[in-house]
This record gives structure tokens, sequence and C-alpha cells, in this order.
């Protein structure tokens, strides 16, 4: 400090640093917060019919043809009250291929299944694995939170691994 200043000068100095550094804190934290609740949001659309399957028709899809982003085929059914159906629309994804026979869960009011067991589970849950890998990078970056970081990267590459390993 210069002898001729004011000893107010350096205490409003110190106290506009706490203020910009508690701004930073709450913005990162919004921002890592929004992040992981975008992944929930993103996952639970299709989590929801794997996971919470009572009530819900299950059974089994035999894919006959693929095209664009869906694939289709005869569904039979394995639970009581399900209906079979001529024709039923699973999602195309590297795990789906013609000729494979799936295990599903058909969606409410549509012909519209999606895979149900483990393999259902952690493939609904993928959204949600990568919004764990970009909120480890806010919290590092922006919170200096280097622990709590790499347990949400870690998080993040053990479901996207399982994931992997289970389709």
């Amino acid at each position: 400090m210069i002898p001729a200043m004011p000893a107010i000068a350096a205490s409003a100095r110190q106290t506009s640093t706490t203020a910009l550094r508690l701004g930073r804190h709450a913005s990162m934290g919004t921002v890592a917060v929004v992040i992981l609740i975008a992944g929930v949001w993103a996952s639970w659309g299709t989590a929801q019919y794997v996971m919470l399957t009572k009530g819900r028709e299950q059974g089994t899809v035999e894919v006959t043809r693929c095209s664009g982003e869906a694939c289709t085929g005869p569904y039979t059914p394995l639970s009581q009250g399900s209906r079979a159906r001529a024709r039923a629309v699973i999602q195309k994804s590297v795990a789906v291929r013609k000729g494979q026979t799936y295990t599903v869960v058909v969606k409410p009011g549509s012909d519209d299944v999606v895979r149900s067991g483990p393999a259902g589970v952690l493939y609904s849950w993928v959204p949600m694995g990568g919004a764990l890998l970009l909120a480890s990078v806010v919290v590092a970056g922006g919170l200096r939170r280097t622990r709590v970081a790499w347990v949400l990267a870690g998080s993040g590459i053990a479901l996207l691994t399982a994931a992997f390993a289970v389709i």
C-alpha cells in the first residue's frame, strides 16, 4: 500500500474482490446445477418407462426394418394385459440392429417402445453421463473445486462406459 493512500481504499478493494469471487461462485454454481438438471430431464424422458415398469406393457420386438431415425418390427407381449402388435417402433441407435430381438417396454398410448433391462436403463441415462462430464469442467474451472470435479467426471465416465459395455 502506498503510504499516502488511506486504509479505506485497501478495504474497498478487498470487499470488491470478495464480491467478485462470490459472484463467480454463484454464477458457475448455477450453470453447473442447470447442466445437471438438463441431464436428468433429458434422461428421464426415456428412463421413466424403463425404470417404472409396473403396469406397463412389456414384451419383445424383432427388428425387421430400419430407416432414418427408427426401426420397426412385430411386438410380442410378455406381460399380462399386453396385446400383440404387427408394428412397433424403436429408436434407431448403434445398439439396434436389423434381425435382432430386444426386450422392450411400450410407451403408453402409442406403438413406440424403449429397451428394457439393464441395457435399457443404462442407455436411457447416457445424457446424464454427458451432463456429469460437462458439469465437471464447469466445477473445476469456474468453482475451482477439483475434487468435486473429479468425482463428477468419474461418475460420468463410469456411466458412459457401463452403458457402452452393456449395449
